[in-house]
């Protein structure tokens, strides 16, 4: 043991001087290292076949590391147990935990891990191959990941390949051959037999190389395919500057395909329903917390009450969310209500089932109540009034939209004759007709619906008492003047759709951190943006499948992708008063070119040039 000890302080010490020795500066104004390392030789030999030995052994010409080597490099077949890799002065050493696989191509994909001791200077794109078997093989194929949902490339995710063409092998088997994504989300995966395949891309949370976690993103190619190569010729360019071509050489090389595999990663909608609390502040209301959403609502059942219409319920979008505002004040006065909560979960087989959870929901004022009781009757009394927000209407209004108000509990009744829009006519105003009508999609919020007029003033009205909330709250009066935008403010973008073959889709303008402010419906082949106020913009679409208005992700069990989502490859940038018509071919740029770079977060990496400062000393 304690030999053992020592040679590792020993072999730990000599490491440490070399690279000490080996990053001895230059003297000052010397000529700067730009030159990556040179493989000088290896044992084995750079695709030698027949090998048996688990060690391998690289020599370079100059002192080297290895940079973010559980990020970058990747050893196909997969390993059970990883290589382990490490730079010893000018040599790369390899020992392998696994048993080597008979009649196997190994490769050893470095990428630019591979950098010089003094500058860092990258060998880039270096792959080390060897077999134990008697031929080499040396098909490859090669691609990109991006985000299925925003076509953001996928970085760091592992794409694999399987010649068992079963579905079920990407849930049971190990992946054969590997690659591992860039910060370009591109891949490449070498050496290769030739047959048939079907690949797949994993966030592989547990590294087992298979699909085995719900919470693991996913993507797989409906189709099966078939590596080729064939003989081509490329022109590389060498620059005697940034702006002057020096020469431009003819280079023969082999085309492996395919190359331009595009995978479309997902995760599944796998949460099971649980749910998560339930809180009180207000008396009058409840509101259930769920951990995801769910397609339809909870059951309730009243344990010391009775739930016949005994509540307006207020679900979020999701149903996710849901408050329970308490109609009776029988009920809303009880300060603990029992309740049994019946809704929708999984078992562990992810078949549906119904389950029950008993609760108790609790006013977080009752305590507060009883503090102040007696000095209630010493305080002025204030009526209270229904409040409202009328946040969206703004002293300068949209024409395009509706007048929105969120009013503090669900309503009761209103009475329509006491509520007046009107426009200004020279110096006095006119009522002009008008709709109050409930929002389906909000218990809480009610439009004024009407024609507006560009650049004309208006004036809304409500007299006090109108709103009347189940809780016999009422308004205070209400006296709004605003403005609708000049219809030379705005502009129009028209997109003529090609590619939809007519299917339902929905197209959305975004802004330049990618988040929509602006969606239509596609129809007839057109998706038409009225009322834009001047400024850039960018445009994606997705292929509405359920005609849901949203993006559904996809099902791997189900063999059912996720939505297809398109970029407008450009930036649009509009004026005021400018009609924009553009041609939008939904197939004639490949996915993994359209996203503009300008909105695109997972930018491609680049080596940061270093800062070199020379120093020259007088005599």
């Amino acid at each position: 043991m304690r030999s053992s000890i020592t040679k590792a302080l020993t072999l730990g010490l000599i490491t440490t001087l070399v690279a000490a020795c080996a990053n001895i500066g230059r003297p000052d104004g010397g000529p700067y290292d730009e030159t990556p390392p040179v493989m000088l030789g290896s044992t084995p030999a750079p695709g030698a076949t027949g090998v048996h030995s688990k060690r391998v052994k690289i020599e370079f010409d100059e002192y080297i590391n290895i940079e973010n080597a559980s990020e970058k490099i990747v050893v196909s077949p997969p390993q059970q147990r990883q290589p382990v890799i490490e730079a010893v002065g000018k040599h790369i050493n390899i020992n392998f935990e696994d048993t080597l696989r008979d009649s196997t191509t190994y490769t050893i994909d470095f990428s630019d891990a591979i950098v010089d001791n003094n500058e860092a200077n990258p060998l880039e794109n270096f792959v080390f191959t060897f077999s134990t078997g008697d031929v080499i093989d040396t098909m490859e194929v090669s691609g990109a990941v991006l985000n299925a949902e925003n076509l953001e490339p996928v970085k760091g995710m592992l794409v694999g390949l399987y010649s068992d063409l079963a579905d079920s092998a990407f849930t049971t088997k190990k992946m054969e051959r590997i690659g591992r994504t860039d910060s370009r989300g591109r891949f490449c995966i070498k050496g290769i037999k030739p047959g048939q395949y079907r690949i797949y891309a994993l966030n592989d949370n547990d590294q087992n190389y298979m699909f085995s976690q719900k919470s693991e993103n996913l993507a797989f190619l409906d189709s099966v395919i078939i590596p080729s190569s064939f003989p081509d010729v490329r022109y590389d360019t060498t620059w005697v500057d940034t702006v002057t071509i020096d020469t431009i050489i003819k280079v023969d090389y082999t085309h492996f395909v395919p190359d331009d595999i595009v995978l479309k990663a997902f995760q599944e909608d796998y949460k099971t329903q649980t749910l998560l609390k339930n809180d009180r502040a207000d008396k009058r209301k409840f509101t259930l917390y769920f951990n995801t959403h769910a397609d339809s609502l909870p059951q309730i059942e009243g344990l010391n009450f009775d739930t016949t219409d005994a509540f307006i319920i207020e679900p979020s979008a999701k149903n996710d969310t849901i408050s329970y505002w308490l109609r009776d004040s029988l009920i809303y006065n009880v300060d603990t209500l029992r309740l049994a909560v019946t809704y929708t979960t999984t078992d562990s087989l992810a078949r549906p089932v119904k389950v029950t959870d008993t609760i108790n929901t609790v006013t977080k004022k009752t305590f507060e109540r009883k503090s102040r009781r007696r000095d209630k009757d010493e305080e002025e009394q204030v009526i209270p009034s229904l409040s409202v927000n009328l946040e969206s209407l703004t002293a300068t209004f949209d024409g395009y939209k509706d007048i929105t108000a969120v009013f503090e509990h669900p309503l009761a009744s209103y009475d329509r004759e006491a509520m007046h829009i009107m426009i200004k006519a020279d110096s006095t105003y006119d009522e002009i007709p008008f709709n109050f009508l409930p929002d389906t999609s909000h218990v809480r919020t009610y439009l004024w619906v009407a024609n507006w007029e560009a650049g004309r003033e208006y004036k809304l009205t409500v007299d006090s008492g109108t709103i009347r909330s189940i809780y016999g709250l009422t308004n205070k009066r209400i006296d709004r003047s605003f403005k609708i935008r000049a219809i030379e403010e705005y502009g129009m973008i028209v997109f003529n759709i090609k590619g939809l073959d007519g299917q339902p889709a929905y197209a959305e303008l975004l802004n330049k951190n990618d988040s929509p402010i602006r969606k239509v419906t596609v129809e007839d082949g057109e998706a038409v943006f009225n009322y834009l106020p001047a400024g850039e913009y960018y445009a994606r679409l997705c292929i509405d499948t359920n005609n849901n208005g949203e993006w559904d992700t996809g099902n791997y069990e189900e063999k059912r992708q996720a939505e297809e989502v398109f970029y407008y490859n450009a930036i649009i940038d509009l004026k005021a008063m400018w009609t924009i018509e553009q041609d939008w071919d939904l197939h004639a740029i490949p996915a993994d070119k359209q996203k503009p770079l300008d909105i695109t977060k997972q930018k491609p990496e680049v080596r940061k040039k270093k800062t070199r400062t020379r120093t020259y000393q007088g005599n």
